[in-house]
């Protein structure tokens, strides 16, 4: 992932929450609004809301999940999607959504209140001090997002069920600490469960 699509995703999130911001804290005084995007109390408080952090997402194609003919690391490919955590008092409160529109970087998306605050937490967890170890994986057609962490002892890739895959597949972390790997699961104890997620979505539609 090139260091300039990074900083071209980045400053857009920064541009649009900014122009975001000012015209919410204009247009609504008090409490925020019945189904406002992000977590906050009182629309004024956005001023002290800033962009922390962002990551691009990964996808597996839902062919290669079913046929499953390698492994789930080099099955994940760029979706050209950004995602970044906006915080509050350093308390994540939602996310933005960052795409290319007709070639320009643009915020498309605000929300996803809770997948921000389990992915920050599973960063905090699990991440290095650039996150250059970890990779956020959504499974489209299970409802699925995981955050892909590789190791720095073994090199091994392993996965920390979020919210949704946890609720989508009905699947919890694991408890304790084995291998070093309290809350991780291997790519082994994933596909099964996402195949058979997979299979009955796209056999819905």
């Amino acid at each position: 992932m090139s260091s300039q699509v990074q900083l071209d995703a980045t400053s857009a999130a920064k541009r649009d929450f900014a122009e975001f911001v000012q015209y919410q804290v204009q247009n609504h005084a008090g409490s925020a609004p019945q189904g406002f995007p992000l977590e906050v109390a009182d629309v004024q408080d956005l001023k002290d809301a800033r962009i922390a952090y962002g990551f691009p997402v990964y996808t597996i194609d839902p062919a290669d999940l079913i046929s499953g003919r390698s492994e789930m690391k080099t099955m994940a490919k760029p979706t050209g999607i950004w995602r970044f955590v906006i915080t509050l008092n350093q308390q994540p409160i939602g996310l933005a959504t960052v795409e290319q529109v007709n070639g320009r970087w643009e915020t498309v998306a605000y929300g996803a209140t809770v997948l921000a605050k389990d992915l920050d937490a599973s960063m905090g967890a699990y991440a290095n001090k650039d996150r250059s170890n970890v990779r956020v994986l959504r499974i489209y057609q299970a409802q699925s997002d995981f955050l892909e962490v590789s190791s720095a002892q073994d090199g091994a890739v392993r996965f920390a069920p979020l919210h949704s895959a946890r609720q989508s597949l009905l699947m919890q972390r694991p408890d304790g600490v084995t291998d070093g790997r309290k809350g991780l699961l291997e790519a082994s104890e994933l596909l099964e469960p996402l195949r058979a997620a997979v299979k009955q979505n796209l056999n819905t539609r």
